[in-house]
């Protein structure tokens, strides 16, 4: 029985239309693989689908990107050109930042102390310059850091003895009991204070009397 004649137009059926979507994606795949195979031929498929969703078959050892640029070649001699003025203005831009990242990696070799043999003594005096002014960024950067932990260990001397003021100002007040108590965290705070050196626990424990058995008495 002959195949129906299928009219070409678009299939109103969103069920049936990705169905027939995927059979027909598939088999033009299917395609571009063979004449790849059988005839040694360079072919790049991108297929999108109506939800955005990009499909795409490349032959083997061929970026997507030769082959566009060996179109807008070959359309270039015809008058067609598959790049605008604003492409080919980022191409130049991307060719130019390509050379500055190399330039840069050869400066950093050089920082290093690679190939400077025969650099001329401009550049080595250059080099050396460079290498100053970075030196001098991390002394400073250094000397930053070193007073800022001296600033917070003055920070933390002040707020131990200002502690301490209070505590001997709460055991005028409080009489014995006072001293006793504030005797007591001013032994823990030296303790603290030296447990780094002499490896010792900053606390102090005090023992409760024992409670005499009760039931010996009866």
């Amino acid at each position: 029985m002959a195949r129906g004649k299928m009219e070409i137009k678009r299939i109103e059926n969103s069920s049936n239309r990705q169905v027939t979507y995927s059979k027909r994606r598939n088999g033009i795949i299917k395609k571009a693989k063979e004449i790849t195979v059988l005839c040694d031929a360079q072919v790049s498929l991108v297929i999108f689908a109506s939800s955005g969703k990009m499909h795409e078959f490349c032959s083997p050892s061929t970026q997507v990107v030769d082959i566009l640029d060996r179109y807008h070649k070959h359309c270039g001699s015809s008058g067609k050109k598959l790049w605008d003025a604003k492409h080919e203005d980022l191409s130049h831009e991307l060719e130019r930042i390509k050379k500055e990242n190399d330039s840069m990696q050869i400066q950093l070799r050089h920082l290093k102390g690679h190939d400077i043999t025969s650099l001329p003594l401009k550049e080595l005096m250059a080099t050396e310059e460079a290498l100053d002014t970075g030196l001098d960024g991390i002394r400073e950067k250094q000397s930053e850091l070193v007073k800022m932990i001296k600033r917070n260990a003055k920070m933390l001397e002040d707020e131990n003895r200002e502690l301490t003021f209070t505590l001997q100002k709460m055991a005028m007040e409080g009489g014995d009991d006072g001293k006793d108590m504030t005797n007591g965290y001013i032994h823990q705070a030296g303790n603290a204070r030296n447990y780094g050196h002499h490896n010792q626990m900053p606390f102090a424990f005090r023992v409760q009397p024992m409670q005499p058995n009760l039931q010996e008495r009866m």
